[in-house]
Order: C-alpha cells, then sequence, then structure tokens
C-alpha cells in the first residue's frame, strides 16, 4: 500500500469547547488524559492534553453561546473512538460518574464487539469499545490480517519492513 504524504500517525485531534476548564475536567478524569505544555505564542485560549498515543488539542468557541446544543446521543455520529482492557468497568464507572451513555453491539462471523457511546461537556461523541478483536481485513491489494490492537500493527509493520519488497504480496 502506498503512502504518498509518508504519514507516520494521528498526532491530535482538536475540539472547539464551550469551557476549556470543563473539557479539561472530563478528559483528565473521565477518559485519562494529562495536560501538557502549549505554546505560549497562540493568542486564543486552550489547552493540551495527551494519552494512549494521541492528543487532544482543546479551543476556546468564539462564540460558546452559539455553539450547537448537545442532543440525543448518535452512534452514527461523528466520534473518537478508544479501546478499552474491560467493558464492564467502563461501563460500571459511567454509571458512578452518572454520565449518560447508550450501549450497542455489533457481530461480525462470530465476533462481538461491545461500544459505549456518550458526550463530552460540548457534545462532541466519544465511543468506548473492544473493537481489538475484531480483525482489521484489507478490500484488496494487501493479503495481510490485521488486529485494531496497535501493537499488533506495529509488529506487523515492522515484519514487513525486515521482508525485502520483491517477497512481499
Amino acid at each position: 500500500m502506498e503512502n504518498p504524504l509518508h504519514l507516520k500517525s494521528v498526532n491530535h485531534i482538536s475540539l472547539v469547547c464551550r469551557s476549556v476548564e470543563k473539557s479539561i475536567d472530563f478528559y483528565q478524569n473521565v477518559l485519562g488524559f494529562f495536560s501538557i505544555v502549549r505554546p505560549g505564542s497562540f493568542d486564543f485560549d486552550g489547552a493540551w492534553l495527551f494519552n494512549y498515543g494521541i492528543g487532544i488539542h482543546l479551543l476556546k468557541s468564539e462564540d460558546p453561546d452559539n455553539m450547537p446544543k448537545i442532543t440525543q446521543i448518535n452512534p452514527k455520529d461523528n466520534h473518537i473512538s478508544f479501546q478499552c482492557e474491560s467493558m464492564a468497568i467502563v461501563e460500571r464507572k459511567l454509571r458512578e460518574m452518572e454520565i449518560e451513555y447508550v450501549k450497542s453491539r455489533v457481530e461480525e462471523g462470530g465476533i462481538y464487539v461491545d461500544q459505549l457511546f456518550f458526550h463530552d461537556p460540548d457534545g462532541s461523541m466519544i465511543e468506548i469499545c473492544n473493537c481489538d478483536v475484531l480483525p482489521v481485513i484489507p478490500l484488496a491489494g494487501d493479503a495481510n490480517i490485521r488486529s485494531c490492537s496497535s501493537v499488533n500493527c506495529n509488529f506487523q509493520q515492522q515484519q514487513q519492513q525486515q521482508i525485502p519488497s520483491a517477497v512481499q504480496l
């Protein structure tokens, strides 16, 4: 598979928020992110957080009163997804924190993926899943089957890099 832009990974997502402080609290205390240094040259309010190999950049809305209102939880809406170690623990913690969520289950070939969807303070959708049980199977051109687990993907990528290109399928 080609990598025309020579990309390495996802670096961060940016989220516009009504209150940087409320969003920091949510991303730290619910999702386990930690604050990192943000360049002081920015002339707008915001914060940078990091964990799980990805950054979240919070940007204070220029017009917080006109941001879209939080609506019902819709699993088919834009969202960011995190894999977890235990769906039961996540569900119990969400109940303890009194965070409203929607539960879903997807089945593919006898493999079950459990999903929990909920909103951050500004209505951005969050998914927690056990998606790593579902193999990543390319549609065409690449015969390698990959797991969603980044450990497995990284290991397989390293193996592919060690194999001369003439041997790869």
